[in-house]
This record gives C-alpha cells, sequence and structure tokens, in this order.
C-alpha cells in the first residue's frame, strides 16, 4: 500500500516523500516550514493526483524522464524521482494517481 512519509530535517522544516506499494520513493516535496504546511502538501497531492492535467513531464539534461506534480494554482507540489524511460515514467505516475488520495501518514 502507498504511503506518504513525514520527515523533519535537522534544521528544523519539513517534508513528505510519497512511497509506493513497493516502499521505493516515487515523489518528494519541497521543504516546508512547518509540519501544517507539509500535511497541507499531502493533502493537496490527495487532490490532485487523479488529475491528469497537474502533471508536468520533464527530461533531464542527462536523458532522465521525470515529471512534476502541481496544485491548481500552477505551485509544483512534488517532483518524482528520476527514470531511465518514459514508460516506466508513466507507470509510476499511474501508481501516484491510484495510491494518493488512500495512502496512510507516516512520521519519521
Amino acid at each position: 500500500m502507498a504511503t506518504f512519509e513525514l520527515k523533519k530535517s535537522d534544521t528544523g522544516g519539513f517534508h513528505f516523500n510519497f512511497l509506493g506499494a513497493d516502499g521505493k520513493t516515487i515523489l518528494r516535496s519541497e521543504q516546508y516550514s512547518s509540519k501544517a504546511a507539509a500535511q497541507n502538501g499531502i493533502e493537496s497531492v490527495r487532490k490532485n493526483a487523479d488529475n491528469e492535467a497537474r502533471y508536468e513531464l520533464k527530461e533531464s539534461t542527462s536523458g532522465k524522464f521525470y515529471f512534476n506534480l502541481k496544485a491548481s494554482n500552477g505551485q509544483i507540489i512534488g517532483t518524482s524521482m528520476m527514470y531511465a524511460d518514459n514508460a516506466e515514467r508513466e507507470k509510476k505516475i499511474g501508481e501516484v494517481k491510484q495510491g494518493a488520495a488512500k495512502a496512510s501518514v507516516m512520521e519519521v
């Protein structure tokens, strides 16, 4: 089952990772100044994950594929890991779409 991992950094900020059913990170958030802001980011992922228009497909300068998930205001909520090909990126987008709404939150 997919999970959000909520983490506190050494500097006091917070971020989250979205983990797929295999336990591997698919999506990472920006650094937030508070736990509440990071929790709002998680809720935004849940709200926007099933909307195809919220996914921005990207390719790195090294030829790897990744995506950004954006909120309705255009702000990036999370950025994916790098994938070797478009098919793997599409598979991971599918996992986010399928799992985000019901994913539990685990504080680590």
